[in-house]
């Protein structure tokens, strides 16, 4: 005797574990293995195992046309789960409702990263990243006129560039997936951009009275510069009808021209030549993207080698924070590990980052956490060292009295470990800003030194304020 129940089989897609049915073999119930409807169940299950890895790294919105496949192909095996004739068999029944389970799990899955919030956002920056693009770049050149590319442009992408690294994927592959594309397709065009605005600072071609190749090269300028304005709307999906592989043999095909050029005997032609070669290649190099993201792991950063190496920089100045509040709640300043951290900083700063964005991000928040502990020792050492004299100015005395304040108050915020929810937060906020307000009520009275001490307090205390805020604000890259 034996009996058909469903084991777990869990399917890990990285970092996702989704639960797809299988049937098993009990020998101690009865089960029908033959039977009609237990065979199209196994069928059932292995088209489930096959769309379960698409479900799950499928990182678009509900209108595209993969979602649309997607969701009309499960809720054709939803149907057909739902056809199923079980004869009012309680093993078929509970095996035929198990399937119908699995089913609508990954339809509730690819609905809910296609409508999530965090998804949502990181559309609505690409859009506007698209907007700016084609307004200042894209649109402009195809009606015959100039880019719009100066500092206030490079700006505005830093600052989505930015804003898209602090969105927060809750670890879900689709949407780190779908930061990922966004941020990598942005930074390239930044690239692009950057490069155009360096080349408009490059002498201008050499006449072609100079050498017979000079006006072929000439000519070849003329065509990168048109192939940078299809690359950065290829980019920013701004071009119906290009796509990367015609854009790169477009591309390769002026590198075949070029080198078949005779420039022998001329230096500044063979120099002239390279430049235009190596802008081709640094176009070539962003058109890789268009399939990147779909057979890459590269944006499951927890595999990166440099967030290894930060993490172990981060492990490392926890260790020591660690150290230097134990050795302040007792009063003991001996414990100054001032150079090692010093030296966590150097090798913070030689981490390779490879231009992304969210590396430099956990770089950036990882040399905050060290600066914060050497400014807690200075001023530490600074307030017991102060000796201040008998013609000390009021106001003086009162800026150090405050930051003597903010020394205590920093060492709860390097211990602090909660969230922002936490009343301990709440406590801790709320204290720091009176401190602002004091400091803002202390009248230098003309006194200069009084001022540039008022200033400083005054930064200081936002620094903390603002590490405090990084240490709750539950970034993940």
């Amino acid at each position: 005797m034996c009996a058909n129940v469903f084991g777990v089989l869990k399917s890990q897609t990285w970092d996702f574990q989704i639960q797809i049915s299988l049937i098993q073999i009990n020998p101690h119930q009865p089960c029908h293995p033959q039977h009609p409807a237990m065979m199209r169940l196994y069928e059932v299950q292995r088209e489930v195992a096959s769309l379960g890895p698409q479900v799950c790294t499928f990182s678009g919105l509900q209108n595209d046309r993969d979602y649309k496949r997607l969701e009309r192909e499960l809720t054709q095996l939803l149907l057909e789960v739902d056809q199923v004739d079980t004869e009012g068999k309680p093993e078929l029944q509970g095996a035929r409702k198990r399937a119908a389970q699995e089913v609508e799990g990954l339809l509730r899955y690819l609905e809910e990263n296609a409508t999530h919030p965090s998804r949502l956002a990181i559309e609505e920056l690409s859009d506007k990243a698209r907007q700016l693009v084609d307004g200042r770049v894209v649109a402009p050149q195809r009606a015959g006129g100039v880019a719009e590319i100066n500092d206030e442009l490079v700006d505005a992408l830093q600052e989505l560039v930015l804003r898209l690294t602090q969105i927060k994927t809750e670890g879900r592959v689709p949407l780190r997936k779908a930061r990922y594309r966004a941020l990598t397709r942005l930074c390239a065009v930044q690239d692009v951009i950057e490069g155009r605005t360096q080349q408009q600072t490059l002498s201008l071609p050499l006449s072609g009275d100079t050498h017979e190749a000079v006006h072929c090269i000439n000519q070849v300028m003329v065509k990168v510069s048109v192939a940078r304005s299809q690359l950065v709307a290829l980019l920013m999906g701004l071009s119906g009808r290009d796509s990367c592989a015609h854009l790169s043999r477009i591309l390769t095909e002026m590198q075949v021209e070029l080198d078949a050029l005779d420039v022998s005997g001329n230096a500044a032609i063979r120099n002239y030549r390279k430049q235009v070669v190596e802008e081709i290649n640094g176009l070539l190099k962003h058109l890789d993207l268009e399939g990147e993201g779909d057979d890459t792991r590269r944006y499951d950063l927890a595999q990166n080698n440099s967030i290894r190496e930060i993490e172990a920089v981060r492990a490392h100045v926890s260790h020591l924070r660690e150290g230097v509040l134990r050795h302040c709640v007792v009063g003991d300043l001996s414990f100054r590990p001032k150079a090692e951290l010093q030296s966590l900083l150097t090798h913070l700063d030689q981490v390779d980052t490879a231009k992304n964005p969210c590396i430099r991000e956990a770089r950036r928040r990882a040399v905050v956490e060290v600066q914060a502990i050497i400014t807690f020792l200075d001023l530490r050492e600074a307030l017991v060292c102060r000796q201040p004299g008998p013609n000390e100015h009021p106001s003086h005395r009162a800026v150090w009295f405050v930051l003597g304040s903010l020394s205590d108050l920093q060492a709860q915020v390097l211990g602090f470990d909660g969230k922002r929810a936490d009343k301990s937060y709440m406590i801790l906020e709320e204290l720091l800003t009176k401190q602002l307000l004091t400091l803002d009520a202390v009248d230098p009275q003309g006194d200069e030194t009084t001022k540039v001490a008022r200033k400083q307090a005054v930064k200081f205390a936002q620094n903390i304020l603002n590490y405090l805020d990084m240490k709750t604000d539950e970034w993940e890259y």
